[in-house]
């Protein structure tokens, strides 16, 4: 591999121009892979029926497996950012990786993320696959101009001449007493920026098969892990655990299907939306359909319409803040679509507090949404008609 600071000199020579036309530099619209989502998730459990569940393993391990087997298929991918080397990252994600790949590809940055940020951006230019780590997403606002302003511009600014396959990641959200100014989602702010694809992950085989396809992605891409799921086992099948194995960015998954109210939602949220669909069934002979959005950008507009011209009513869930966030997208993308003919009662969103996150742990724990408030929007929504 190419020193990172020999490929930042060479991000100044002229490069060849990229084959993909103008409307490829953004990420595709959803909408363009429509397909009925009962026959999808059907397909889905028929391939689970006949995968023997190979493991369990962690998010942590997934996402480390999968960081390992891309640098592993490829040189020109390299680790950055504060104390992913020597500490083997914050939160143990790069684990292993300095020892095995040396410190010319695990590359440990002061406390910048600025410098480093321009730096990993500056070597997509040259033609690396960078995968640039923050602490926190909170940080990245330390760093945002070269993350908006130039890997997500640059493909389209120059004519399609530059790619920018550049990964920033990192967890996303709230954790637990960290306060304000590090428990914020950043779905809603990246998710909004043309030329970026994001991602919010789930579980184990979405952190293996997004966290791949995104390394291979020629696009920047933001990908918005969750500091609480680090350490959640989940039983993944051998096709996961194949070296070869990624997901589709851009397409959600019908976690559980149901008839009579469509919850969507993605990262942590998804595993409380199933809680709470449990509960409905249970307790309230209501039927939940739960969607997994996997990607913020592209958003799978398509899956959602499906569900909703099935059920007749849609829930959203999400743990940022009300205005502006990726539940009032979805509500739009109803809107505008004939979905909105299906409706049988108002949309009702489920989201974190408009609040900055309090530090007080009383106050904090009112702040973020729990299974108690899904089940009450789903019950309000069975209940109610549009008039």
């Amino acid at each position: 591999m190419a020193h990172v600071g020999r490929a930042l000199a060479a991000a100044a020579s002229p490069r060849s121009p990229a084959l993909a036309s103008m409307r490829s530099l953004l990420a595709p619209p959803a909408t363009a892979a429509a397909r009925p989502a009962a026959s999808a998730s059907a397909a889905t459990a028929a391939a689970r029926s006949q995968a023997r569940a190979a493991s369990t393993i962690t998010c942590r391990e997934a996402l480390n497996s999968a960081i390992d087997e891309e640098m592993e298929r490829e040189d020109k991918v390299f680790v950055i950012g504060e104390e992913v080397a020597e500490y083997n990252g914050a939160y143990k994600v790069t684990k292993g990786l300095l020892a095995k790949y040396g410190g010319r590809r695990v590359v440990d940055t002061p406390i910048t993320e600025a410098g480093f940020t321009g730096l990993a951006t500056g070597s997509a230019f040259a033609g690396l696959r960078p995968i640039c780590e923050f602490m926190t997403f909170n940080f990245s606002m330390q760093a945002i101009d070269h993350i908006v302003n130039s890997a997500a511009k640059t493909l389209y600014m120059s004519g399609g001449k530059i790619k920018v396959p550049i990964v920033f990641r990192g967890p996303n959200g709230a954790a637990a007493g960290v306060g304000a100014q590090h428990s914020q989602d950043f779905s809603a702010w990246y998710g909004s920026v043309p030329g970026l694809k994001v991602i919010s992950p789930y579980d184990a085989e979405d952190c293996r098969g997004l966290l791949k396809a995104a390394v291979r992605d020629d696009n920047p891409v933001v990908f918005l892990e969750n500091e609480l799921m680090y350490n959640q086992q989940f039983e993944v099948s051998d096709q996961v655990m194949d070296k070869d194995f990624t997901l589709p960015i851009g397409k959600a998954k019908v976690m559980l299907e149901g008839s009579d109210v469509t919850i969507v939602t993605h990262s942590k949220q998804v595993g409380v939306a199933l809680q709470a669909a449990a509960e409905l069934e249970e307790k309230h002979e209501v039927f939940a359909e739960v969607i997994n959005l996997r990607s913020i950008r592209p958003l799978d507009t398509a899956t959602v319409c499906e569900s909703v011209k099935k059920t007749s009513r849609l829930v959203t869930a999400e743990e940022g803040w009300p205005a502006f966030g990726v539940g009032a997208e979805l509500c739009a993308s109803i809107f505008e679509t004939d979905a909105f003919n299906y409706l049988d009662a108002p949309v009702q969103r489920v989201t974190g507090a408009d609040v900055p996150t309090p530090y007080a742990e009383n106050l904090e724990k009112d702040a973020f949404p729990v299974q108690a408030d899904i089940v009450s929007a789903c019950l309000r929504a069975v209940d109610a008609t549009l008039a």
